[in-house]
Protein backbone atom coordinates (compact mmCIF):
# COMPACT_ATOMS: atom_id res chain seq x y z
CA UNK A 1 0.00 0.00 0.00
CA UNK A 2 2.93 2.31 -0.48
CA UNK A 3 1.78 3.59 -3.89
CA UNK A 4 -1.46 5.56 -3.50
CA UNK A 5 -1.73 6.10 -7.26
CA UNK A 6 -2.96 2.55 -7.75
CA UNK A 7 -5.51 2.57 -4.92
CA UNK A 8 -9.18 3.44 -5.15
CA UNK A 9 -9.54 5.67 -2.09
CA UNK A 10 -13.29 5.08 -2.11
CA UNK A 11 -12.48 1.63 -0.78
CA UNK A 12 -11.24 3.24 2.43
CA UNK A 13 -14.58 5.03 2.84
CA UNK A 14 -16.29 1.65 2.56
CA UNK A 15 -13.91 0.13 5.09
CA UNK A 16 -14.53 2.95 7.56
CA UNK A 17 -18.29 2.41 7.26
CA UNK A 18 -17.94 -1.38 7.56
CA UNK A 19 -15.86 -1.04 10.71
CA UNK A 20 -18.53 1.22 12.17
CA UNK A 21 -21.62 -0.73 11.09
CA UNK A 22 -20.11 -4.25 11.10
CA UNK A 23 -22.88 -5.30 8.76
CA UNK A 24 -22.88 -5.32 4.95
CA UNK A 25 -26.54 -4.36 4.51
CA UNK A 26 -26.39 -1.44 6.94
CA UNK A 27 -23.17 -0.24 5.32
CA UNK A 28 -24.86 -0.37 1.90
CA UNK A 29 -27.74 1.78 3.20
CA UNK A 30 -25.34 4.21 4.88
CA UNK A 31 -23.29 4.67 1.71
CA UNK A 32 -26.25 4.49 -0.70
CA UNK A 33 -24.69 1.51 -2.44
CA UNK A 34 -25.99 -1.95 -3.32
CA UNK A 35 -25.16 -4.84 -1.02
CA UNK A 36 -23.20 -6.66 -3.78
CA UNK A 37 -21.14 -3.49 -4.34
CA UNK A 38 -20.18 -3.38 -0.65
CA UNK A 39 -19.36 -7.10 -0.64
CA UNK A 40 -17.18 -6.62 -3.73
CA UNK A 41 -15.42 -3.68 -2.08
CA UNK A 42 -14.75 -5.80 1.01
CA UNK A 43 -13.20 -8.51 -1.17
CA UNK A 44 -10.90 -5.93 -2.77
CA UNK A 45 -10.00 -4.52 0.65
CA UNK A 46 -9.06 -7.98 1.91
CA UNK A 47 -6.74 -8.38 -1.03
CA UNK A 48 -5.35 -4.87 -0.57
CA UNK A 49 -4.52 -5.37 3.12
CA UNK A 50 -3.76 -9.11 2.79
CA UNK A 51 -6.05 -9.68 5.77
CA UNK A 52 -9.68 -10.83 6.23
CA UNK A 53 -10.38 -7.51 8.03
CA UNK A 54 -13.91 -8.58 9.06
CA UNK A 55 -15.01 -12.13 9.81
CA UNK A 56 -18.56 -13.32 10.35
CA UNK A 57 -19.51 -14.26 13.89
CA UNK A 58 -23.09 -14.82 15.04
CA UNK A 59 -24.70 -12.83 12.23
CA UNK A 60 -22.30 -9.91 12.72
CA UNK A 61 -18.97 -9.00 11.18
CA UNK A 62 -16.20 -8.82 13.76
CA UNK A 63 -12.96 -6.94 13.00
CA UNK A 64 -9.64 -8.74 12.98
CA UNK A 65 -6.68 -7.50 14.97
CA UNK A 66 -5.34 -5.78 11.84
CA UNK A 67 -8.69 -4.03 11.31
CA UNK A 68 -8.75 -2.83 14.90
CA UNK A 69 -5.27 -1.35 14.40
CA UNK A 70 -6.42 0.43 11.23
CA UNK A 71 -9.77 1.73 12.48
CA UNK A 72 -8.74 4.79 14.59
CA UNK A 73 -6.26 6.11 12.02
CA UNK A 74 -8.67 5.48 9.15
CA UNK A 75 -11.56 7.22 10.90
CA UNK A 76 -9.45 10.25 11.72
CA UNK A 77 -8.01 10.45 8.19
CA UNK A 78 -11.44 10.32 6.56
CA UNK A 79 -12.75 12.89 9.00
CA UNK A 80 -9.91 15.23 8.08
CA UNK A 81 -10.56 14.72 4.38
CA UNK A 82 -14.24 15.51 4.82
CA UNK A 83 -13.33 18.66 6.73
CA UNK A 84 -10.90 19.61 3.98
CA UNK A 85 -13.55 19.19 1.28
CA UNK A 86 -16.35 20.78 3.32
CA UNK A 87 -17.46 24.33 2.51
CA UNK A 88 -15.21 26.97 4.00
CA UNK A 89 -18.09 28.38 6.02
CA UNK A 90 -21.64 27.66 7.06
CA UNK A 91 -24.54 30.04 6.56
CA UNK A 92 -27.21 28.85 9.01
CA UNK A 93 -29.80 31.25 7.61
CA UNK A 94 -29.94 29.47 4.24
CA UNK A 95 -28.25 26.06 4.38
CA UNK A 96 -30.03 22.80 5.06
CA UNK A 97 -28.49 20.31 7.45
CA UNK A 98 -29.49 17.56 9.89
CA UNK A 99 -27.62 17.17 13.18
CA UNK A 100 -27.82 13.96 15.23
CA UNK A 101 -27.63 14.59 18.97
CA UNK A 102 -27.73 12.37 22.06
CA UNK A 103 -28.69 13.43 25.57
CA UNK A 104 -30.65 12.34 28.62
CA UNK A 105 -34.07 13.82 29.27
CA UNK A 106 -32.34 16.12 31.78
CA UNK A 107 -30.20 17.43 28.93
CA UNK A 108 -33.28 17.67 26.73
CA UNK A 109 -35.13 19.65 29.40
CA UNK A 110 -32.36 22.21 29.91
CA UNK A 111 -31.30 22.56 26.26
CA UNK A 112 -33.97 21.66 23.71
CA UNK A 113 -36.54 24.42 24.40
CA UNK A 114 -33.80 27.06 24.06
CA UNK A 115 -32.11 25.34 21.13
CA UNK A 116 -35.26 24.90 19.08
CA UNK A 117 -36.33 28.51 19.72
CA UNK A 118 -32.90 29.67 18.51
CA UNK A 119 -32.91 27.39 15.47
CA UNK A 120 -36.33 28.54 14.29
CA UNK A 121 -35.01 32.12 14.19
CA UNK A 122 -31.35 31.71 13.28
CA UNK A 123 -31.30 28.47 11.25
CA UNK A 124 -34.79 27.64 9.97
CA UNK A 125 -33.53 24.90 7.62
CA UNK A 126 -31.50 23.04 10.26
CA UNK A 127 -33.19 19.92 11.66
CA UNK A 128 -32.36 17.77 14.67
CA UNK A 129 -32.62 14.06 15.41
CA UNK A 130 -32.27 13.43 19.15
CA UNK A 131 -31.89 10.10 20.91
CA UNK A 132 -31.40 9.05 24.51
CA UNK A 133 -28.91 6.51 25.84
CA UNK A 134 -26.65 5.81 28.79
CA UNK A 135 -23.54 7.97 29.08
CA UNK A 136 -21.40 5.00 28.01
CA UNK A 137 -23.56 4.39 24.94
CA UNK A 138 -23.53 8.08 24.00
CA UNK A 139 -19.72 8.20 24.16
CA UNK A 140 -19.57 5.08 21.99
CA UNK A 141 -21.96 6.62 19.44
CA UNK A 142 -19.75 9.70 19.23
CA UNK A 143 -16.65 7.55 18.69
CA UNK A 144 -18.32 5.45 16.00
CA UNK A 145 -19.72 8.46 14.17
CA UNK A 146 -23.38 7.58 14.76
CA UNK A 147 -24.08 10.98 16.32
CA UNK A 148 -22.56 14.43 15.90
CA UNK A 149 -22.72 15.68 19.48
CA UNK A 150 -23.56 14.23 22.89
CA UNK A 151 -24.49 16.23 25.97
CA UNK A 152 -24.32 14.93 29.51
CA UNK A 153 -22.09 13.91 32.39
CA UNK A 154 -19.02 12.01 31.18
CA UNK A 155 -16.53 11.08 33.94
CA UNK A 156 -14.24 9.51 31.34
CA UNK A 157 -13.81 9.95 27.59
CA UNK A 158 -12.51 7.57 24.97
CA UNK A 159 -9.59 8.19 22.68
CA UNK A 160 -10.19 10.96 20.17
CA UNK A 161 -13.06 12.51 22.12
CA UNK A 162 -13.09 16.27 22.53
CA UNK A 163 -15.17 18.09 25.14
CA UNK A 164 -16.12 21.48 26.46
CA UNK A 165 -17.70 22.34 29.79
CA UNK A 166 -21.11 23.97 29.49
CA UNK A 167 -21.90 24.48 33.16
CA UNK A 168 -21.41 23.02 36.63
CA UNK A 169 -24.67 21.82 38.16
CA UNK A 170 -25.67 21.51 41.81
CA UNK A 171 -28.53 19.71 43.54
CA UNK A 172 -31.73 20.98 45.15
CA UNK A 173 -34.73 19.41 46.86
CA UNK A 174 -38.45 19.71 46.19
CA UNK A 175 -41.32 18.98 48.55
CA UNK A 176 -44.95 19.89 49.05
CA UNK A 177 -45.20 23.09 51.11
CA UNK A 178 -47.17 21.21 53.76
CA UNK A 179 -44.05 19.19 54.61
CA UNK A 180 -41.97 22.27 55.48
CA UNK A 181 -44.42 24.01 57.81
CA UNK A 182 -43.73 27.41 56.37
CA UNK A 183 -39.94 27.03 56.61
CA UNK A 184 -37.72 27.40 53.50
CA UNK A 185 -35.47 24.60 54.72
CA UNK A 186 -35.59 21.04 56.06
CA UNK A 187 -33.28 19.45 58.60
CA UNK A 188 -31.55 16.14 57.96
CA UNK A 189 -33.74 14.30 60.47
CA UNK A 190 -36.97 15.43 58.79
CA UNK A 191 -35.45 14.73 55.37
CA UNK A 192 -34.63 11.13 56.31
CA UNK A 193 -38.02 10.58 57.95
CA UNK A 194 -39.84 11.17 54.64
CA UNK A 195 -40.05 8.84 51.60
CA UNK A 196 -38.10 9.84 48.50
CA UNK A 197 -38.32 9.79 44.72
CA UNK A 198 -35.18 8.64 42.89
CA UNK A 199 -34.51 9.52 39.26
CA UNK A 200 -32.35 6.73 37.82
CA UNK A 201 -32.29 4.80 34.56
CA UNK A 202 -31.39 1.63 36.47
CA UNK A 203 -33.46 2.26 39.59
CA UNK A 204 -30.55 1.63 41.95
CA UNK A 205 -29.04 3.72 44.73
CA UNK A 206 -25.58 4.04 43.17
CA UNK A 207 -26.01 7.73 42.43
CA UNK A 208 -24.38 10.95 43.57
CA UNK A 209 -27.10 11.71 46.12
CA UNK A 210 -27.12 8.39 47.94
CA UNK A 211 -23.34 8.10 47.81
CA UNK A 212 -23.05 11.53 49.45
CA UNK A 213 -25.62 10.55 52.07
CA UNK A 214 -23.83 7.26 52.73
CA UNK A 215 -20.65 9.25 53.42
CA UNK A 216 -22.47 10.71 56.44
CA UNK A 217 -23.44 7.24 57.63
CA UNK A 218 -27.10 7.74 56.69
CA UNK A 219 -29.53 6.29 54.18
CA UNK A 220 -32.94 7.38 52.92
CA UNK A 221 -36.00 5.35 52.00
CA UNK A 222 -36.66 5.42 48.26
CA UNK A 223 -40.30 4.56 47.69
CA UNK A 224 -40.36 5.36 43.97
CA UNK A 225 -37.68 5.12 41.28
CA UNK A 226 -38.43 6.59 37.86
CA UNK A 227 -36.23 6.86 34.74
CA UNK A 228 -37.36 10.33 33.65
CA UNK A 229 -36.35 13.67 35.17
CA UNK A 230 -39.23 15.54 33.56
CA UNK A 231 -42.03 13.62 35.28
CA UNK A 232 -40.48 13.64 38.77
CA UNK A 233 -41.46 17.15 40.04
CA UNK A 234 -45.13 16.49 39.32
CA UNK A 235 -45.09 13.45 41.60
CA UNK A 236 -44.38 15.49 44.71
CA UNK A 237 -47.38 17.83 44.86
CA UNK A 238 -49.97 16.78 47.46
CA UNK A 239 -47.76 14.01 48.90
CA UNK A 240 -45.10 13.60 51.58
CA UNK A 241 -42.50 12.70 48.93
CA UNK A 242 -39.16 14.49 48.66
CA UNK A 243 -37.34 14.84 45.35
CA UNK A 244 -33.61 15.60 45.20
CA UNK A 245 -32.40 16.33 41.67
CA UNK A 246 -30.25 18.63 39.55
CA UNK A 247 -31.24 22.22 40.29
CA UNK A 248 -32.09 23.27 36.73
CA UNK A 249 -34.88 20.69 36.55
CA UNK A 250 -36.65 22.56 39.37
CA UNK A 251 -36.39 26.03 37.83
CA UNK A 252 -40.14 26.13 37.10
CA UNK A 253 -41.31 24.04 40.08
CA UNK A 254 -41.13 26.57 42.93
CA UNK A 255 -44.62 27.81 43.90
CA UNK A 256 -48.10 26.39 43.36
CA UNK A 257 -47.83 24.45 46.60
CA UNK A 258 -44.25 23.25 46.05
CA UNK A 259 -41.07 24.51 47.70
CA UNK A 260 -37.48 24.22 46.43
CA UNK A 261 -34.90 24.08 49.23
CA UNK A 262 -31.24 23.28 49.82
CA UNK A 263 -30.27 19.66 50.62
CA UNK A 264 -29.54 19.23 54.36
CA UNK A 265 -26.19 17.59 53.54
CA UNK A 266 -23.39 18.25 51.07
CA UNK A 267 -23.72 16.75 47.58
CA UNK A 268 -20.81 17.28 45.16
CA UNK A 269 -21.78 19.19 41.99
CA UNK A 270 -21.25 17.74 38.53
CA UNK A 271 -20.00 19.06 35.20
CA UNK A 272 -22.35 19.08 32.21
CA UNK A 273 -20.42 18.83 28.93
CA UNK A 274 -20.79 18.51 25.22
CA UNK A 275 -18.55 15.91 23.58
CA UNK A 276 -17.67 15.19 19.97
CA UNK A 277 -15.04 13.28 18.02
CA UNK A 278 -11.99 15.18 16.85
CA UNK A 279 -12.70 14.10 13.27
CA UNK A 280 -15.49 16.71 13.33
CA UNK A 281 -13.29 19.41 14.84
CA UNK A 282 -12.85 21.41 11.64
CA UNK A 283 -16.35 21.00 10.20
CA UNK A 284 -17.82 24.53 10.00
CA UNK A 285 -21.35 23.23 10.59
CA UNK A 286 -20.25 21.40 13.69
CA UNK A 287 -18.30 24.38 14.99
CA UNK A 288 -21.39 26.53 14.55
CA UNK A 289 -23.59 24.07 16.47
CA UNK A 290 -21.11 23.78 19.35
CA UNK A 291 -20.86 27.56 19.59
CA UNK A 292 -24.65 27.87 19.63
CA UNK A 293 -25.03 25.28 22.40
CA UNK A 294 -22.33 27.03 24.39
CA UNK A 295 -24.04 30.39 23.97
CA UNK A 296 -27.34 28.94 25.17
CA UNK A 297 -26.02 27.01 28.16
CA UNK A 298 -22.80 28.46 29.45
CA UNK A 299 -19.34 29.83 28.99
CA UNK A 300 -17.09 27.84 26.70
CA UNK A 301 -13.92 26.41 28.10
CA UNK A 302 -11.06 25.18 25.91
CA UNK A 303 -11.69 21.94 24.05
CA UNK A 304 -9.37 19.19 25.29
CA UNK A 305 -8.37 15.65 24.41
CA UNK A 306 -9.23 13.05 27.00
Amino acid sequence: MNNLAGIDLNLLVVLDALLSERHVSRTAVRLNKSQPAVSHALARLRHLFDDPLLVRHGGRLEPTLRALEIAPQLSEAIGRMRSLLAPAGFDPTTERHVFRLAMSDYGAAVLLPRLMAALRIEAPHVDLVVNQASREAMASQVTEGEIDLALGVFPAHGEGIRSSLLFTESFACLADASQLGGSPAMGLGDYLALPHVLVSLRGDAGNEIDLALAATGKARRICLAVPHWSVAPGLVRGTDLVLTVARRILSQANGQGLVVFEPPFAIPPFDFEQIWHRRREGDPRHRWLRALVTRLLGEEGPAIDR
